[in-house]
């Protein structure tokens, strides 16, 4: 069964919002109700809301209540996530199934590309010790970086590591990247080297940046043997996801001074519990999963899923179409 588009002449689609307490409504709730029979729902209610509808709309991007409930969605068709990744909504019944998967791809490009070029210039501009120094309203001259020439390693070479290699680029960096297919030459990270030979790679590193999906191949990618070859001055940025780290391994090198810092925004558990040590370390610069957060990206989520909703009605293909398999948006 062809599972990319809506069959014409068919009635209105059901479609099933999954938001929680707290969350806020996309803005275009209305608009969506005028195109389609909206049910709003929380986890609790996903089960007895599911049965019927065409579409689930995973506006609470995290839940993994879909897991639970799977048994009732006797019609769904097409799960829509309003995040760029997927690894806390996939499981084997859904990769196994012809439900299609489409996500946030895209969105969030931009945005995070910016975090991590302030990541970058507040560690080589030492922007947080002048701040805490400010606080202690203590006068300390002192050198700093040169941001331009320095190396920086992208490890996932999609969309939004794409973005970040443009970026950083721009600035004067040098910059190649790490993905699952090898190529001597690429426009915007001059070559991709396997993720899987990280290791061998990561001593060329002033900065090695995390962007890759949460899969089985990249879970703890950031490993003890990959910190042990980084240089001592070297710094990590994680804005991919928490578990792409060894977040032991990670501690004891930034204790022992095997490497230099690291800016994380992503964590094993969010929020980072009270008593990790990130929170003591002050070569550790934490921000909470906020790297894609600016100004208006509800709203941009919201109109990505009206706008997949719309070829949906017109049966045309829907655009960032996940490969389950692999857990992401490969084209």
């Amino acid at each position: 069964m062809d599972t990319t588009t809506k069959p014409a002449n068919t009635p209105r689609p059901k479609i099933v919002i999954l938001t929680a307490e707290g969350v806020v409504p996309p803005h275009n709730l209305e608009t969506l109700r005028s195109r389609a029979d909206v049910v709003t729902t929380d986890a609790a209610g996903l089960a007895e809301a599911l049965p019927g509808a065409e579409v689930l709309f995973l506006w609470d991007f995290f839940s993994t209540a879909l897991r639970d409930a799977w048994e009732h969605a006797d019609s769904v068709r097409w799960v829509h996530v309003a995040a760029a990744g997927v690894d806390s909504l996939l499981f084997d019944e859904l990769r196994n199934s012809e439900v299609l998967v489409t996500n946030a791809h895209g969105a969030f490009d931009g945005s995070i590309a910016e975090f991590v070029l302030a990541s970058i210039l507040a560690h080589d501009k030492q922007l947080h010790t002048s701040k805490d120094l400010q606080n202690q309203k203590v006068w300390k001259h002192r050198e700093v970086q040169r941001t331009a020439g320095q190396n920086a390693l992208i490890v996932g070479t999609g969309g939004i590591g794409r973005a970040t290699a443009k970026l950083l680029k721009a600035v004067g960096l040098n910059v190649i990247g790490a993905g699952r297919t090898v190529r001597s030459y690429d426009a915007d990270f001059n070559e991709v080297v396997a993720s899987e030979d990280l290791v061998s790679h990561a001593s060329w590193a002033d900065h090695l940046v995390l962007i890759a999906p949460l899969t089985r191949d990249t879970r703890g990618i950031l490993s003890s043997s990959v910190l042990a070859a980084m240089k001592p001055s070297a710094h990590v940025v994680n804005v991919g996801r928490g578990a792409l780290v060894d977040e032991d391994a990670l501690v004891e090198a930034l204790r022992a001074g095997s490497i230099g810092a690291a800016s994380l925004d992503v964590f094993h558990v969010e929020p980072l519990p009270d008593d990790h040590p990130f929170w003591s370390m002050n070569n550790v610069h934490i921000s909470a999963h906020m790297c894609g957060d600016v100004v208006g990206w509800r709203e941009t989520l919201a109109d990505q899923f009206a706008a997949n909703l719309d070829r949906w009605l017109q049966s045309e293909p829907l655009l960032n179409q996940v490969d389950k398999k692999l857990g992401y948006v490969t084209k």
